[in-house]
Protein backbone atom coordinates (compact mmCIF):
# COMPACT_ATOMS: atom_id res chain seq x y z
CA UNK A 1 0.00 0.00 0.00
CA UNK A 2 1.39 3.45 -1.08
CA UNK A 3 2.11 5.81 1.66
CA UNK A 4 -0.96 8.43 0.22
CA UNK A 5 -3.37 5.06 0.62
CA UNK A 6 -2.28 4.57 4.56
CA UNK A 7 -2.99 8.54 5.13
CA UNK A 8 -6.08 8.31 3.79
CA UNK A 9 -8.13 6.75 6.46
CA UNK A 10 -6.36 8.71 9.57
CA UNK A 11 -7.00 11.88 7.30
CA UNK A 12 -10.54 10.86 7.30
CA UNK A 13 -10.52 10.38 10.93
CA UNK A 14 -9.09 13.64 11.80
CA UNK A 15 -11.49 15.57 9.70
CA UNK A 16 -14.61 13.79 11.47
CA UNK A 17 -13.08 15.12 14.90
CA UNK A 18 -12.24 18.59 13.37
CA UNK A 19 -16.02 18.58 12.50
CA UNK A 20 -17.32 17.60 15.57
CA UNK A 21 -14.82 20.33 17.51
CA UNK A 22 -16.22 23.08 15.56
CA UNK A 23 -19.28 24.34 17.65
CA UNK A 24 -21.50 24.52 14.49
CA UNK A 25 -20.29 21.49 13.09
CA UNK A 26 -22.13 18.90 10.76
CA UNK A 27 -21.68 16.59 12.99
CA UNK A 28 -22.37 18.56 15.84
CA UNK A 29 -25.77 19.82 14.35
CA UNK A 30 -27.09 16.68 13.73
CA UNK A 31 -26.99 15.73 17.23
CA UNK A 32 -28.16 18.40 17.88
CA UNK A 33 -31.04 17.79 15.43
CA UNK A 34 -31.63 14.10 16.51
CA UNK A 35 -32.41 15.03 20.33
CA UNK A 36 -34.06 18.29 19.01
CA UNK A 37 -35.84 18.36 16.53
CA UNK A 38 -38.38 21.13 16.66
CA UNK A 39 -41.66 21.94 15.87
CA UNK A 40 -45.08 21.58 17.53
CA UNK A 41 -44.16 22.26 20.60
CA UNK A 42 -41.80 19.45 21.15
CA UNK A 43 -38.51 21.19 19.62
CA UNK A 44 -36.58 20.46 23.02
CA UNK A 45 -36.03 23.83 24.90
CA UNK A 46 -32.87 24.26 26.77
CA UNK A 47 -33.00 26.71 29.56
CA UNK A 48 -29.02 27.63 31.29
CA UNK A 49 -28.98 28.88 34.49
CA UNK A 50 -25.54 31.13 35.51
CA UNK A 51 -25.27 33.09 38.64
CA UNK A 52 -22.43 35.10 38.33
CA UNK A 53 -19.93 36.10 35.55
CA UNK A 54 -16.80 37.19 37.41
CA UNK A 55 -13.79 39.75 35.81
CA UNK A 56 -11.46 37.99 37.41
CA UNK A 57 -10.63 34.24 38.59
CA UNK A 58 -11.48 34.23 42.39
CA UNK A 59 -8.91 32.38 44.33
CA UNK A 60 -11.71 30.96 46.45
CA UNK A 61 -13.71 29.77 43.60
CA UNK A 62 -11.04 28.69 40.47
CA UNK A 63 -14.15 27.23 38.71
CA UNK A 64 -16.35 29.87 38.96
CA UNK A 65 -17.16 31.77 35.67
CA UNK A 66 -15.28 34.80 34.31
CA UNK A 67 -15.68 36.73 31.21
CA UNK A 68 -13.56 34.91 28.85
CA UNK A 69 -15.26 31.71 29.64
CA UNK A 70 -19.17 33.02 29.14
CA UNK A 71 -17.94 34.82 26.07
CA UNK A 72 -17.07 31.39 24.72
CA UNK A 73 -20.35 29.62 26.33
CA UNK A 74 -22.39 32.17 24.18
CA UNK A 75 -20.40 31.75 20.97
CA UNK A 76 -21.08 28.13 21.06
CA UNK A 77 -24.75 28.08 22.47
CA UNK A 78 -25.32 30.47 19.42
CA UNK A 79 -23.34 27.99 16.85
CA UNK A 80 -25.64 25.07 17.36
CA UNK A 81 -29.11 27.12 19.02
CA UNK A 82 -31.99 29.50 18.45
CA UNK A 83 -31.22 31.71 21.53
CA UNK A 84 -34.60 33.14 22.81
CA UNK A 85 -36.08 35.18 25.16
CA UNK A 86 -37.65 33.30 27.76
CA UNK A 87 -41.05 34.88 27.98
CA UNK A 88 -40.79 34.12 24.20
CA UNK A 89 -39.89 30.85 24.54
CA UNK A 90 -42.35 29.97 26.83
CA UNK A 91 -45.38 31.69 24.93
CA UNK A 92 -43.79 30.00 21.50
CA UNK A 93 -43.85 26.67 22.89
CA UNK A 94 -47.74 26.43 24.61
CA UNK A 95 -48.45 27.55 20.91
CA UNK A 96 -46.87 24.79 19.65
CA UNK A 97 -44.39 26.71 17.23
CA UNK A 98 -40.84 26.27 19.42
CA UNK A 99 -38.20 26.72 17.07
CA UNK A 100 -35.94 23.67 16.32
CA UNK A 101 -33.20 23.67 18.91
CA UNK A 102 -34.27 26.41 21.25
CA UNK A 103 -32.09 27.62 24.13
CA UNK A 104 -32.65 30.64 26.73
CA UNK A 105 -30.19 31.81 29.21
CA UNK A 106 -31.20 33.03 33.14
CA UNK A 107 -29.26 34.37 36.13
CA UNK A 108 -30.16 33.59 39.05
CA UNK A 109 -30.41 35.87 42.94
CA UNK A 110 -29.13 39.74 40.88
CA UNK A 111 -25.35 40.21 41.46
CA UNK A 112 -24.08 43.02 40.34
CA UNK A 113 -21.35 41.47 37.94
CA UNK A 114 -24.61 40.70 35.60
CA UNK A 115 -24.84 44.36 34.86
CA UNK A 116 -20.92 45.25 34.93
CA UNK A 117 -19.71 41.89 33.29
CA UNK A 118 -21.89 39.68 31.49
CA UNK A 119 -24.03 42.54 29.98
CA UNK A 120 -21.79 44.22 27.33
CA UNK A 121 -20.88 40.19 26.57
CA UNK A 122 -24.66 39.23 25.67
CA UNK A 123 -25.23 42.97 23.88
CA UNK A 124 -21.80 41.82 22.13
CA UNK A 125 -23.30 38.47 20.78
CA UNK A 126 -26.71 40.34 20.17
CA UNK A 127 -28.58 37.76 22.67
CA UNK A 128 -31.24 37.67 25.55
CA UNK A 129 -31.27 36.89 29.20
CA UNK A 130 -33.79 36.38 31.78
CA UNK A 131 -32.45 37.83 35.43
CA UNK A 132 -34.16 36.43 38.05
CA UNK A 133 -33.73 39.18 41.03
CA UNK A 134 -34.51 38.66 44.66
CA UNK A 135 -35.78 41.99 45.20
CA UNK A 136 -34.47 42.49 49.09
CA UNK A 137 -30.88 42.20 47.81
CA UNK A 138 -30.64 45.18 45.49
CA UNK A 139 -28.99 48.60 46.60
CA UNK A 140 -26.52 47.07 48.91
CA UNK A 141 -28.03 43.68 50.54
CA UNK A 142 -26.10 40.48 51.03
CA UNK A 143 -27.34 36.74 50.49
CA UNK A 144 -26.97 34.60 53.80
CA UNK A 145 -24.48 32.39 51.81
CA UNK A 146 -22.01 35.21 50.62
CA UNK A 147 -22.15 36.53 54.26
CA UNK A 148 -20.69 33.05 54.93
CA UNK A 149 -18.56 32.91 52.11
CA UNK A 150 -16.94 36.51 53.07
CA UNK A 151 -16.57 36.05 56.48
CA UNK A 152 -14.14 33.06 55.76
CA UNK A 153 -12.66 34.63 53.32
CA UNK A 154 -11.89 37.97 55.31
CA UNK A 155 -11.54 36.20 58.42
CA UNK A 156 -8.52 36.49 60.46
CA UNK A 157 -6.23 33.78 61.78
CA UNK A 158 -5.85 29.96 60.90
CA UNK A 159 -8.71 29.12 62.87
CA UNK A 160 -12.76 29.40 62.60
CA UNK A 161 -13.74 28.50 66.16
CA UNK A 162 -17.30 28.35 65.90
CA UNK A 163 -18.15 25.67 68.20
CA UNK A 164 -20.07 27.77 70.55
CA UNK A 165 -22.95 28.26 67.25
CA UNK A 166 -22.66 24.73 66.81
CA UNK A 167 -20.97 25.00 63.21
CA UNK A 168 -17.92 23.47 64.51
CA UNK A 169 -14.01 24.22 64.59
CA UNK A 170 -12.64 25.23 60.84
CA UNK A 171 -9.15 25.36 59.66
CA UNK A 172 -7.98 28.05 57.83
CA UNK A 173 -4.63 28.08 57.16
CA UNK A 174 -4.54 27.53 53.63
CA UNK A 175 -6.33 28.54 50.68
CA UNK A 176 -7.53 24.86 50.24
CA UNK A 177 -9.14 24.76 54.06
CA UNK A 178 -10.60 28.00 53.37
CA UNK A 179 -12.12 26.73 50.27
CA UNK A 180 -13.50 23.78 52.34
CA UNK A 181 -14.87 25.45 55.45
CA UNK A 182 -16.77 27.05 53.03
CA UNK A 183 -19.17 24.19 51.96
CA UNK A 184 -19.03 22.57 55.43
CA UNK A 185 -20.54 25.51 56.43
CA UNK A 186 -23.29 26.45 54.14
CA UNK A 187 -24.38 22.59 54.45
CA UNK A 188 -25.21 23.15 58.33
CA UNK A 189 -26.77 26.50 57.69
CA UNK A 190 -28.60 25.85 54.40
CA UNK A 191 -31.96 24.12 55.58
CA UNK A 192 -32.35 25.83 59.15
CA UNK A 193 -35.25 27.82 59.74
CA UNK A 194 -34.67 31.40 58.14
CA UNK A 195 -34.80 33.64 60.86
CA UNK A 196 -32.26 30.88 63.00
CA UNK A 197 -29.80 30.76 59.98
CA UNK A 198 -29.78 35.05 59.54
CA UNK A 199 -29.09 35.29 63.27
CA UNK A 200 -26.15 32.50 63.40
CA UNK A 201 -24.76 33.79 59.91
CA UNK A 202 -24.55 37.29 61.79
CA UNK A 203 -22.74 35.90 64.57
CA UNK A 204 -20.48 34.02 62.71
CA UNK A 205 -19.44 37.06 60.51
CA UNK A 206 -18.93 38.63 63.88
CA UNK A 207 -16.57 35.95 65.04
CA UNK A 208 -14.27 35.81 61.86
CA UNK A 209 -14.17 39.76 62.27
CA UNK A 210 -13.88 40.39 58.74
CA UNK A 211 -15.74 43.34 56.75
CA UNK A 212 -18.31 41.77 54.45
CA UNK A 213 -18.96 44.12 51.36
CA UNK A 214 -21.77 45.56 50.43
CA UNK A 215 -21.67 45.63 46.71
CA UNK A 216 -22.00 42.03 45.52
CA UNK A 217 -26.07 42.66 44.03
CA UNK A 218 -27.26 44.84 41.68
CA UNK A 219 -28.32 48.39 42.40
CA UNK A 220 -31.16 49.76 41.09
CA UNK A 221 -29.53 51.89 38.32
CA UNK A 222 -27.90 48.09 36.77
CA UNK A 223 -31.24 46.76 37.16
CA UNK A 224 -32.87 49.65 34.82
CA UNK A 225 -29.72 48.77 32.75
CA UNK A 226 -30.35 45.72 32.51
CA UNK A 227 -34.06 46.70 31.46
CA UNK A 228 -33.10 48.97 29.25
CA UNK A 229 -30.85 46.97 27.25
CA UNK A 230 -33.89 44.91 26.14
CA UNK A 231 -32.90 41.92 28.69
CA UNK A 232 -35.72 39.85 30.35
CA UNK A 233 -36.64 40.25 34.53
CA UNK A 234 -37.92 37.53 36.60
CA UNK A 235 -39.07 37.90 40.07
CA UNK A 236 -36.55 35.72 42.60
CA UNK A 237 -38.28 36.16 46.01
CA UNK A 238 -37.84 38.85 48.48
CA UNK A 239 -35.22 37.77 50.80
CA UNK A 240 -34.65 34.45 48.66
CA UNK A 241 -35.69 31.56 51.74
CA UNK A 242 -36.64 28.30 50.66
CA UNK A 243 -40.31 28.08 50.44
CA UNK A 244 -40.82 24.69 51.31
CA UNK A 245 -39.89 26.10 55.06
CA UNK A 246 -42.11 28.61 54.97
CA UNK A 247 -45.76 28.94 55.98
CA UNK A 248 -47.98 29.17 52.69
CA UNK A 249 -48.71 32.49 53.88
CA UNK A 250 -45.46 33.73 54.22
CA UNK A 251 -44.30 31.94 50.88
CA UNK A 252 -47.05 33.63 48.73
CA UNK A 253 -46.32 37.10 50.02
CA UNK A 254 -42.54 36.00 49.61
CA UNK A 255 -43.68 35.59 45.62
CA UNK A 256 -46.15 38.65 44.91
CA UNK A 257 -44.22 41.21 46.93
CA UNK A 258 -41.14 40.70 45.13
CA UNK A 259 -42.93 40.43 41.80
CA UNK A 260 -44.53 44.01 43.29
CA UNK A 261 -41.22 45.31 44.23
CA UNK A 262 -40.16 44.58 40.84
CA UNK A 263 -42.78 45.85 38.87
CA UNK A 264 -42.95 49.42 40.49
CA UNK A 265 -39.39 49.76 40.03
CA UNK A 266 -39.29 48.77 36.45
CA UNK A 267 -42.47 50.41 35.23
CA UNK A 268 -43.12 46.73 33.67
CA UNK A 269 -45.02 43.66 33.72
CA UNK A 270 -42.59 40.80 35.61
CA UNK A 271 -44.16 37.62 34.03
CA UNK A 272 -41.65 35.16 35.20
CA UNK A 273 -40.91 33.62 38.56
CA UNK A 274 -37.98 31.08 39.53
CA UNK A 275 -38.12 29.23 42.60
CA UNK A 276 -35.22 29.59 45.37
CA UNK A 277 -32.94 26.72 45.05
CA UNK A 278 -35.21 25.21 42.81
CA UNK A 279 -35.24 21.69 43.66
CA UNK A 280 -38.70 20.18 43.43
CA UNK A 281 -40.37 18.44 46.39
CA UNK A 282 -37.27 20.11 48.62
CA UNK A 283 -37.10 23.61 48.13
CA UNK A 284 -40.35 23.93 46.54
CA UNK A 285 -43.53 21.82 46.77
CA UNK A 286 -46.60 21.20 44.56
CA UNK A 287 -48.59 24.17 46.62
CA UNK A 288 -45.70 26.84 45.22
CA UNK A 289 -46.54 26.14 41.96
CA UNK A 290 -50.38 26.59 42.58
CA UNK A 291 -49.07 29.96 44.24
CA UNK A 292 -47.57 31.02 40.95
CA UNK A 293 -50.04 30.48 38.43
CA UNK A 294 -52.14 31.95 41.18
CA UNK A 295 -50.51 34.80 41.05
CA UNK A 296 -50.18 35.39 37.35
CA UNK A 297 -46.88 33.91 36.63
CA UNK A 298 -46.72 32.69 32.55
CA UNK A 299 -43.98 30.26 33.86
CA UNK A 300 -41.96 29.26 36.30
CA UNK A 301 -38.27 27.47 36.62
CA UNK A 302 -36.94 24.88 38.92
CA UNK A 303 -33.30 23.84 38.98
CA UNK A 304 -34.30 20.01 37.87
CA UNK A 305 -32.38 19.33 35.05
CA UNK A 306 -33.73 18.17 31.92
CA UNK A 307 -34.84 19.95 28.14
CA UNK A 308 -38.88 20.97 28.81
CA UNK A 309 -40.03 18.87 25.35
CA UNK A 310 -43.66 18.31 24.25
CA UNK A 311 -46.55 18.95 26.96
CA UNK A 312 -45.16 20.81 29.80
CA UNK A 313 -45.63 22.34 33.24
CA UNK A 314 -44.76 25.90 32.47
CA UNK A 315 -44.66 26.61 36.19
CA UNK A 316 -42.12 23.86 36.45
CA UNK A 317 -39.80 24.08 33.42
CA UNK A 318 -36.43 22.32 34.03
CA UNK A 319 -33.21 24.15 33.67
CA UNK A 320 -29.56 22.89 33.01
CA UNK A 321 -26.21 24.40 34.50
CA UNK A 322 -23.72 23.99 31.78
CA UNK A 323 -19.55 23.83 33.02
CA UNK A 324 -17.86 22.42 30.29
CA UNK A 325 -15.46 25.01 28.98
CA UNK A 326 -14.47 22.59 25.86
CA UNK A 327 -16.39 23.55 22.97
CA UNK A 328 -17.54 19.59 21.93
CA UNK A 329 -18.04 18.49 25.94
CA UNK A 330 -20.50 21.75 26.30
CA UNK A 331 -22.39 20.83 23.14
CA UNK A 332 -22.57 17.07 23.86
CA UNK A 333 -23.49 18.00 27.56
CA UNK A 334 -26.66 20.44 26.29
CA UNK A 335 -28.21 17.49 24.06
CA UNK A 336 -27.31 15.05 26.74
CA UNK A 337 -29.61 17.20 28.83
CA UNK A 338 -32.64 17.33 26.58
CA UNK A 339 -33.11 13.47 26.82
CA UNK A 340 -33.32 13.77 30.73
CA UNK A 341 -36.77 13.26 31.66
CA UNK A 342 -36.80 16.61 34.59
CA UNK A 343 -38.45 15.94 38.09
CA UNK A 344 -40.95 17.72 39.26
CA UNK A 345 -42.95 18.60 42.03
Amino acid sequence: MRRTDMQQPAQRQTGARQAMRQPGGPLARGLLKLVAPGGGGGGGLSILIYHRVRAQPDPLFPDELVREEFDAHIAMLKSGFDVLPLIDAVRLARAGRLPPRAACITFDDGYADNAEVALPVLQRHGVNATFFIASGFLNGGRMWNDSVIEAVRGAAGDELDATALGLGRHRLDTLERRRLAIPALLGQLKYRPPDERAALVRALAELSGAALPDDLMLTTAQLLRLRDAGMGIGAHTVSHPILASLTPAQARAEMADGRRALEQLLGMPVPLFAYPNGKPGTDYLAEHVEMARQIGFEGAVSTAWGGSRGRQDWHQLPRFTPWDRGRLRFLLRLARNLTVAAAMA
